[in-house]
């Protein structure tokens, strides 16, 4: 339940970052939910692999370069995927940051209200 229920809420975060910037245009609440899939797809599956290869980059940058690792991954949800449009690469590192600090008030958000048991 606490999954689908993030899942919502990120999706959610999506139609925010698309009406808060003009840069990333969501068409409707269905295609924010498969954007939200697959940008944790993205982010599970192909941004560790990124990360470990561009570790050079991201330690001479002093960690800057995640935030170009993040925005690849926003950009490239929205080439796999109709309905969910971003402009250009400034606008993917705007979108993801709006995006990535949305998702980490809905982590607070949830941390809240469903406590882990350990």
């Amino acid at each position: 339940m606490k999954t689908l229920i993030r899942w919502g809420l990120l999706a959610g975060a999506l139609l925010l970052v698309a009406h808060l910037y003009s840069g990333v245009v969501i068409a409707n609440f269905t295609s924010a939910l498969i954007a939200a899939l697959v940008l944790g797809l993205l982010n599970t599956l192909l941004r560790p692999v990124l990360v470990l290869l561009t570790l050079p980059v991201t330690v001479i940058s002093m960690g800057l370069f995640l935030f170009v690792i993040n925005a690849l991954m926003f950009w490239a949800a929205a080439y796999l995927m109709g309905g969910f449009v971003v402009a250009n690469f400034t606008a993917a590192l705007i979108g993801s940051l709006i995006y990535s600090l949305c998702g980490m008030m809905i982590d607070v958000v949830m941390e809240r209200l469903f406590p882990s048991v350990d």
